[in-house]
């Protein structure tokens, strides 16, 4: 209907006869801003700048594999019958905690090249994760990817353009919950608390503790408001598992973290 939203077309432009795809173009701006604020926060956080661009190249190509292996794994139906497009990362297909676990082992390894205290380092990190995850999903927004289920009230949804081969043809037509969008604006507010508690006075390890108390019960949340096809765990699907299992590890980190400040 008229009346109901259309998201951005898949590809931006066409020059020279090759598509440049809106979701590469947020998936660079998230990166660009996450290093954006990480430069700032870096002399507080006694860092050079360039350090934050290290960093945010060693969690980019850590996260991307991540994202990746998790995608394929999850869809290995498709990529075994579809090698070629494994690598095709500019179609579509990263699942956020592939990356997120990925991104934690490179961020170990890093504190440890650099000599950072592991939690000041995590601390540090998350802020300009959670910055990119918005564009991210600002990304998948307009790729299709991580779609909604159809929506109950036609203003409540979207409809992807018919070229959109993202979304099945079942669904087509229909508008669907912009569950990416209200996922992004989410991200958005998680941000700014993160950004707000890092530079008050905090233990080490907090902020951290803080992204794992608040990030995963919205995610819990809002898969029940996807449509894609997603992994069964039970009554619920993959990333709700883990998504209680992160909450539990917050619960245990942030009681760690405050034992150890009070000692």
């Amino acid at each position: 209907p008229p009346s109901v939203a259309r998201p951005v077309h898949p590809v931006l432009f066409t020059l020279f006869g090759h598509p440049f795809y809106a979701y590469g173009a947020c998936a660079a701006m998230g990166f660009l801003l996450a290093v954006w604020l990480w430069g700032r926060m870096a002399a507080r956080a006694g860092l050079k700048k360039e350090d934050a661009g290290d960093l945010g190249a060693a969690l980019l190509l850590s996260g991307i594999a991540g994202a990746r292996a998790a995608y394929v794994v999850a869809n290995w139906s498709f990529f075994a019958a579809n090698p070629a497009e494994i690598v095709r990362i500019d179609h579509g297909g990263l699942i956020f905690y592939g990356g997120f676990v990925f991104g934690c082992l490179a961020l170990v390894v890093f504190a440890r090249l650099k000599k950072w205290k592991l939690l000041d380092a995590a601390d540090f990190a998350i802020v300009g994760l959670a910055a990119s995850h918005v564009c991210g999903r600002i990304g998948c927004f307009t790729r299709g990817c991580c779609f909604g289920g159809v929506a109950a009230k036609p203003w409540l949804g979207v409809v992807y353009p018919a070229d959109c081969d993202a979304i099945p043809a079942a669904l087509q037509g229909g508008p669907l919950y912009p569950v990416q969008l209200a996922e992004a604006l989410l991200l958005a507010g998680v941000t700014v608390v993160l950004w707000r508690a890092w530079h008050k006075p905090h233990a080490p390890g907090a902020v951290f503790g803080l992204y794992l108390l608040v990030y995963p019960p919205l995610r819990f949340v809002l898969e029940f408001f996807r449509g894609d096809e997603r992994q069964a765990f039970g009554a619920i699907d993959i990333a709700q598992a883990v998504s209680i299992a992160l909450f539990a590890v917050g619960v245990v980190w942030t009681f760690a973290v405050k034992k150890r400040a009070a000692r």
